[in-house]
């Protein structure tokens, strides 16, 4: 999945409009201009289609955190310059405040039945023995539960913007 893709998606599942987009960003201390967001937010195939970078999609993932869950103490968290499903799948669930069990209904709901223990090697640093990549399908799985769960009205195709 690309990080336009994934971006949409949230957009959609939360139905966040443009001024919401941008507080986003703001929330994680990012300055985007509405031409920016718009140009993410495009297919693939349009051609005012721009890429949205890893450390862009990671300020938006931090400031949906800020949003959902309040600022923390101490100093702001690291935006990261590379991100991996595993981290966009991580930032997902603090955002969402979900326990392992609000993340397997989410997948279920998409039906990717998936056990604790797979879910819980989602989690573990990339070093550990039991480190499991997430891939793509993993990955757009839970997004497409997501919008069940918060848009159960809505429908299955997704909208192009």
């Amino acid at each position: 999945m690309t990080n336009n893709d994934i971006l949409r998606r949230i957009r959609y599942v939360f139905d966040f409009g443009d001024d919401k987009m941008i507080a986003l960003f703001a929330l994680a201390d990012k300055t985007v201009t509405r031409a920016e967001v718009s140009d993410w937010l495009k297919r693939d195939d349009d051609p005012a289609y721009r890429n949205c970078g890893d450390k862009a999609l990671a300020y938006f993932l931090n400031g949906l955190i800020v949003d959902r869950r309040g600022r923390r103490e101490g100093p702001p968290p690291v935006v990261e310059s590379r991100l991996t499903n595993n981290l966009i799948l991580q930032k997902l669930k603090i955002a969402m405040a979900f326990s392992s069990d609000d993340m397997l209904e989410v997948l279920h709901l998409a039906g990717n039945e998936m056990g604790r223990h797979e879910m819980s090697a989602l989690f573990r640093k990339p070093g550990h023995k039991h480190h499991r990549k997430c891939l793509d399908q993993v990955l757009r799985n839970f997004l497409t539960g997501l919008r069940m769960r918060f848009r159960p009205q809505a429908p299955v195709v997704e909208p192009s913007y």
